[in-house]
């Protein structure tokens, strides 16, 4: 998906989150490079929808995303949506990379992406070139409780200034 030259854009970048304070682990894990199922890895928001939001620095070309939720147990994550915008607060040029949304309870609109089982591979999603500098990823809860787990997060691309 991605092309000749493009790297993880996601790598060691800031990560907020709608719960600064997860009940398990920290947020900065999401971009550390560890894809283990060990809690050591671990990042647990609080029930409800939550999202957390990477900052890559500056606007670039997004061509892949990889997503690990907890996969030490089989569990599917619900309303799980994956956003780019140009700015902190997703209110500009906002585009839709994944939506499994089947019923609009996130609030995000209705996806026509299918849930699946959590792996140790990770979730890849064809991001197909859009631009963008901040990536949020949405999830409401899991068939195993109500909390949202992250573990890592990769985005395949390339900064604006080397395109």
């Amino acid at each position: 998906m991605a092309p000749k030259g493009a790297i993880n854009l996601a790598k060691g970048k800031a990560v907020t989150s709608s719960d600064p304070d997860p009940n398990y682990g920290k947020l900065a894990f999401l971009t550390d490079g560890e894809k283990g199922y060990q809690q050591d890895y671990l990042v647990e928001l609080t029930y409800g929808v939550q999202w957390a939001q990477i900052d890559l620095g500056q606007t670039s070309e997004i061509y892949a995303i990889v997503v690990w939720h907890f996969h030490a147990a089989d569990r599917v994550y619900f309303d799980f949506v994956v956003r780019v915008a140009d700015d902190a607060e997703f209110t500009k040029t906002v585009q839709t990379v994944y939506n499994n949304d089947h019923d609009n309870s996130s609030g995000l609109g209705v996806g026509k992406d299918k849930e699946y089982i959590e792996t140790n591979e990770g979730r890849l999603m064809d991001a197909k070139g859009i631009k963008g500098r901040y990536v949020r990823l949405y999830s409401n809860g899991n068939t195993t409780d109500e909390t949202n787990h992250y573990v890592e997060v990769e985005v395949y691309g390339r900064p604006a200034a080397l395109e």
